[in-house]
């Protein structure tokens, strides 16, 4: 079963069995594998780039500059600021003779044109090579133009998309800095949302869900961000973590310099929604609040299951192979495939960590492929070897799923509609039926 094609992989991939094996991860990849991981920087703008009314302005080849809004899709209840993609567009020239001349002169032409209040400038590997100092940049131009204007450090040499996850929350921990001597008052009753990106308006849903519970979303980290918003931060009494893999280290930041508790939550599938709002409810510790989230549930249930029930008829006995970013997403859709009568054959994630593994590792039938920065060729060898009649992945992964003649489902940045809460699980339960059942499957 481990006759991989490289062989220093053999502790990234392990089949479930009676004897339980430790798995390898959150380490770099390994070389001359063809990663599904992205690199540090790509971290670091999945995690800043939805802060709406903030430049994002990329130091380093024109190239990087291509991820942008376009790819990550968050949406905005504001400002558009942010759908904008900026570079300085290194050249030979300026690895040679250094990048700071044109960083500065990037820097002044946009806030001249654009007149923001927040600037993130973001390194990558070239810059990281050259050695220019962002932090002397910034610093400099922050003072001349009185705003905040703050160096992401995410060369791609650092390590990987984890840590442009830490660097983009090292980032918003200057960002929410109080100033000297003010004073942080708590806010009852009002939360902050970490690791929602609001992808097709998730934030929002998650926010409706806040409200009729009787609960303030106080700032999305970072999903529909703004400058003012993300400054109140410190006030919330409860930081929800749904990203854990985004985030867990911003949460633990929180409760360290401002005392604010964390949880983790999934609101991916109704038995994790379900589950969720019940812990948040019993984190507040209000009467008032669980009696909410009681009606709610029953109100959202009494709508959902049914239709979930209808879709499940035709699914019995599917298959499906899961390759996503974060363990919290993996664990999630394995239980929300069982909702639906789907055995999941192969699960992998490019961020998972100890504890996601051995969660999953619970969740998954015996015989089931579970692996740690999987490549193209291992998906491609597993996905079949388990007879999956579906993938479900992000961009990279389709061309895979469409020339192997499977159904595949986007479920990371390409996508238009929300597959989070109650209304999020009947579009996944639809989308998967219509796929799964297409008459095209016939003529393959």
């Amino acid at each position: 079963m481990l006759d991989l094609a490289i062989e220093e992989r053999k502790d990234f991939v392990y089949t479930k069995s009676k004897q339980r094996k430790a798995l390898k991860c959150d380490t770099d990849s390994i070389s001359g594998a063809v990663s599904q991981r992205a690199c540090v920087y790509c971290g670091a703008r999945v995690v800043l780039n939805p802060i709406t009314d903030a430049v994002h302005l990329v130091h380093g080849p024109i190239g990087c500059a291509s991820y942008t809004w376009d790819i990550r899709g968050s949406l905005s209840s504001g400002s558009e600021l942010y759908r904008n993609s900026f570079s300085t567009d290194l050249k030979e020239q300026d690895v040679i003779f250094g990048g700071e001349k044109k960083l500065t002169k990037a820097i002044e032409e946009l806030v001249q044109k654009y007149r923001p209040r927040l600037v993130f400038v973001y390194s990558t590997c070239v810059v990281g090579v050259i050695g220019d100092d962002l932090e002397a940049v910034c610093r400099a131009m922050a003072a001349k133009h009185n705003i905040e204007i703050i160096p992401v450090q995410s060369s791609g040499f650092v390590g990987n998309k984890s840590m442009g996850y830490r660097a983009a929350c090292d980032s918003l921990l200057r960002l929410i800095e109080p100033r000297r001597g003010q004073k942080i008052v708590k806010r009852k009753n009002c939360l902050n949302l970490m690791g929602d990106f609001n992808l097709a308006g998730e934030t929002w849903i998650i926010k409706e869900y806040l409200n009729r519970m009787g609960l303030a979303l106080n700032v999305a980290f970072t999903g529909d961000a703004k400058y003012e918003t993300l400054k109140t931060a410190t006030q919330a009494s409860l930081n929800i973590v749904q990203c854990a893999g985004s985030m867990m280290y911003l949460a633990k930041k929180f409760e360290e310099k401002y005392g604010t508790p964390f949880l983790r939550v999934s609101f991916v599938g109704i038995e994790d929604t379900v589950e969720s709002l019940r812990r948040i409810a019993k984190a507040i510790n209000d009467q008032s609040v669980y009696e909410k989230t009681e009606e709610l549930i029953a109100v959202e249930m009494e709508k959902t299951i049914p239709v979930i029930q209808e879709y499940g008829k035709a699914l019995q006995g599917k298959k499906a192979a899961v390759y996503v970013g974060g363990g919290f997403k993996a664990i999630s859709l394995i239980k929300q495939f069982k909702e639906l009568g789907i055995e999941v054959v192969m699960i992998g994630t490019q961020t998972g960590g100890p504890e996601d593994y051995a969660a999953i590792n619970d969740l998954v039938e015996e015989g089931t492929v579970i692996l740690d920065d999987a490549n193209p060729a291992e998906i491609e060898r597993f996905t079949l070897e388990k007879g999956a009649h579906l993938l479900v992945g992000g961009v990279k992964e389709r061309p895979l799923a469409y020339k192997l003649g499977l159904a595949f489902i986007d479920h990371n940045h390409d996508r238009k509609h929300p597959l989070c809460g109650f209304d999020g699980a009947v579009n996944f339960a639809r989308e998967v039926y219509s796929t799964v059942c297409s008459p095209v499957w016939k003529y393959v």
